[in-house]
């Protein structure tokens, strides 16, 4: 039963939707606190914002968390792939953070390393594509950027959300300076049931 869940979960369906949002978690292997490190959040957030660039997608709210990352994004091509978006946030810090510990702290490679045959891969992100909810309300929408503000401050790692750093919580407050810009929340999306569509 384990691994027929486990299975299920590695394949999952993505429901790519036009107009809905997704709210979007991944975490890290083995709940290791990758994101305890200024560097390993900067490659995320260059990661998102090269992938923002060339997929076409709003990033309405973020939160980076020592072992996890919440993002909610909008598409704007009808035609999107949400495997895609994915792969392209998550791959590019996996590899940059997978290739300074085999450069700078090699005696960790054994503790995200998983052998395949005679073939030994690195693992930064636990496996499968991650939690991948979409947002059709504009209630749904505001409790879950509330959410993942709010999880530093429930993690007990600050008094006040605005206060974490690594999130778009400032910005939503008085539009300060912080390290991933986030987009506007479309005006339609706030006016009324099923997105205004």
């Amino acid at each position: 039963m384990a691994s027929e869940s486990h299975k299920l979960r590695r394949h999952r369906k993505n429901f790519n939707e036009p107009g809905h949002a997704h709210e979007l978690t991944f975490s890290c292997y083995q709940g290791f606190p990758f994101f305890r490190r200024q560097r390993t959040c900067e490659w995320l957030v260059e990661a998102v914002e090269s992938a923002r660039n060339s997929l076409s997608f709003d990033v309405w709210a973020w939160v980076i968390m020592p072992d996890h990352v919440h993002l909610i994004v909008h598409p704007h091509n009808p035609q999107y792939d949400m495997a895609k978006i994915r792969r392209l946030i998550k791959e590019p810090t996996a590899r940059k953070a997978v290739a300074w510990i085999k450069e700078h702290d090699p005696e960790w490679l054994s503790k995200i390393e998983r052998k395949r045959g005679s073939r030994s891969e690195y693992l930064f992100w636990q496996s499968g594509g991650g939690y991948d909810r979409n947002i059709t309300e504009p209630e749904t929408l505001l409790k879950m950027i509330d959410y993942i503000h709010e999880n530093p401050v429930r993690k007990g790692l600050t008094t006040r959300a605005t206060e974490w750093k690594w999130s778009s919580a400032r910005w939503f407050v008085d539009h300060s300076d912080v390290p991933l810009v986030p987009d506007q929340v479309h005006p339609e999306w706030l006016e009324g049931p099923n997105l205004g569509l």
